[in-house]
C-alpha cells in the first residue's frame, strides 16, 4: 500500500512506526528538517520537506497513485486542506486531524466528506472516551466489546491476592466461562498457552461474556466499586470532553488559569464543580477531601506534574487513577510506578489512523491500551484454512489466539474443541507484527 503522511510530529511519527513494519511505501511531508531526518533514519520510509499544502510536493510525493493520506500536522486547516487536494490528485482514501469540536457534527463532516475528507480523527474525544469508560469501570484498566456488548474484553491488573496468580491457565478453575488471552509483563507481551503462569503485576486481557464479568472480578481479586466522586486537574479540551462523558459523577475540576477558569464556569460542563488551583498542592487537595475522592484524573499538557500529582493521590488512597502521558519515554516509568490508567492521545489517534490501512477482510481492529497486540475481528470465508477442524489442530502460530466467536448475532467463548465455520466472526488476538498472516487463515 502506499501511503503519504503529512505531518512529522507526535501522531505522523508514530503512525510511520506502526506502517513502517509491514512494508509499505510511505511517504512522510514536513516543513521541519529536523524531525523528518530523525524519523527517516529510524524508519524504512521516504521524505519531502515542505508544506502539505503545495501542489508541487503532493505531486512529487507521489499522491495521484496514495492508497491512504493522512493529515496529521498541528494546523486543523492545513490538514483539511491538504486532504481535499490529496482527493482532488488522485488518493483513494484521506483522513484528517482536527481539533474542533464542530466539525464532529453531522451535517460538516458529511460536507467535508463531499469535498474529499473522508475521514475526521479528533484526538480529544478519542482520549476523553477512553478516559470515561474507564471511570464507569472502575475496577478494569480497559473494556474493549464486541458484537453490541455480548462479546467483552476486559484488561485487569492483578495483584498479590488474585486466585489466579501463580496458577497455570490449565489449571483455572471456570476457565470455560472467559479465557485469558494476552498479558502484559514488565515489557514483554505474551500472547499465552496453557502452561504459561499468571504472575501479580501483571496486565491481564479476559475474554468472557456479560455474563460472568463478576466471575472474572473476583478470579483477578478486584472489589466492586462505582466512581461517585472525582477530582480532575487540568481544565483542557479533554478534561471537559471527560467530564461531558460522565454523568452522575460529582467533579471537582483544578486549573490553574484565571482565564481558562473563567470560561469553564461560563461553559457550565456536566457535573463539574471548577476551581481555581494546582492539584499539585498536597494541601489544597486535604481541603477540598482528597480522602474521600473515589477516582483522580490528571489531564494538564505537563506529564511530570500529571505522574506527581497522581502519586500523590495514590498515597491518600484513591482507587481508580488515570494519567495523560504525552512525553512516550515517560510512559514506561509511569508503568512502573503503577499510576493506573495511562493515556497517550497521540498514540490512540495513530492507532485508529494505522487501522484504516488494514486489509478489507479485516472488520475490526481494537487497540490494547497495555500490550504490544491488537484484536482483531474477521469474517471465515468459505473454504478458507480457519473451518478446517478443531482450533487445537489448525497449528495457529505462537503469537496467535483465537478468543471469542460471534455466529447468527450469538456470542462465545473458544476452546480448543471448538469449530469456526464459514460466515463466523472471530475475534483474534496477535502481536501487532503478525497481523499480516490473518488473511492465510481467513481467505
Amino acid at each position: 500500500m502506499k501511503i503519504v503522511i503529512a505531518g512529522a510530529g507526535a501522531v505522523g511519527g508514530h503512525l510511520a512506526k506502526l506502517l513502517s513494519r509491514e512494508n509499505h511505501d510511505i511517504t512522510l511531508i514536513d516543513d521541519d528538517p529536523t524531525s523528518l531526518r530523525s524519523l527517516e533514519n529510524s524508519y524504512d520510509l521516504s521524505v519531502l520537506e515542505g508544506s502539505a499544502t503545495s501542489l508541487t510536493i503532493l505531486r512529487n510525493a507521489g499522491v495521484d497513485e496514495a492508497d491512504l493520506f493522512v493529515g496529521v500536522t498541528k494546523n486543523e486547516s492545513q490538514n483539511l486542506n491538504a486532504c481535499i487536494l490529496a482527493h482532488e490528485l488522485g488518493a483513494k482514501k484521506t483522513v484528517a486531524r482536527i481539533d474542533s469540536e464542530d466539525l464532529m457534527e453531522h451535517e460538516n463532516r458529511a460536507l467535508l466528506a463531499k469535498l474529499g475528507v473522508e475521514k475526521l480523527i479528533y484526538p480529544e474525544l478519542l482520549a476523553a472516551e477512553e478516559i470515561a469508560q474507564s471511570i464507569r469501570q472502575s475496577w478494569v484498566r480497559q473494556w474493549i466489546d464486541f458484537n453490541g456488548g455480548k462479546l467483552l474484553v476486559l484488561a485487569v491488573k492483578v495483584r498479590d491476592n488474585a486466585p489466579i496468580v501463580n496458577k497455570r491457565l490449565m489449571d483455572l478453575k471456570g476457565s470455560q466461562n472467559y479465557r485469558i488471552v494476552t498479558i502484559k509483563r514488565e515489557e514483554e507481551t505474551i500472547i499465552p498457552g496453557g502452561h504459561t503462569e499468571i504472575l501479580a503485576g501483571d496486565v491481564v486481557y479476559f475474554i468472557t461474556t456479560p455474563d460472568y464479568i463478576d466471575d472474572v472480578r473476583k478470579q483477578a481479586g478486584k472489589k466492586l466499586y462505582t466512581v461517585k466522586d472525582m477530582i480532575v486537574m487540568g481544565g483542557g479540551k479533554i478534561a471537559v470532553k471527560t467530564v461531558q462523558e460522565l454523568n452522575g459523577v460529582n467533579i471537582k475540576m483544578f486549573e490553574k488559569d484565571e482565564k481558562k477558569v473563567r470560561k469553564l464556569v461560563e461553559q457550565e460542563i456536566g457535573n463539574a464543580l471548577v476551581l481555581q488551583g494546582d492539584a499539585t498542592d498536597i494541601e489544597l487537595l486535604k481541603e477540598e477531601n482528597i480522602d474521600d475522592a473515589d477516582a483522580f484524573v490528571a489531564l494538564t499538557d505537563n506529564s511530570e506534574a500529571n505522574i506527581l500529582a497522581c502519586l500523590a493521590a495514590r498515597r491518600h488512597g484513591v482507587q481508580k487513577i488515570v494519567a495523560e502521558v504525552e512525553n512516550v519515554d515517560y510512559i514506561p516509568l509511569a508503568e512502573r510506578m503503577d499510576i493506573g490508567v495511562i493515556i497517550n492521545k497521540m498514540e490512540i489517534a495513530a492507532t485508529y489512523i494505522y487501522r484504516l490501512s488494514l486489509s478489507s477482510d479485516i472488520r475490526k481492529v481494537k487497540r490494547m491500551s497495555y500490550a504490544d497486540a491488537e484484536i482483531v475481528e474477521l469474517t471465515a470465508k468459505e473454504g478458507s484454512k480457519i473451518t478446517k477442524g478443531f482450533v487445537k489442530d489448525l497449528n495457529l502460530p505462537m503469537n496467535m489466539f483465537i478468543g471469542g466467536v460471534i455466529r447468527n448475532g450469538e456470542s462465545f467463548i473458544v476452546n480448543g474443541m471448538s469449530e469456526i465455520f464459514a460466515g463466523d466472526k472471530v475475534v483474534v488476538f496477535c502481536l501487532k507484527s503478525s497481523i499480516k498472516r490473518l488473511s492465510e487463515l481467513f481467505n
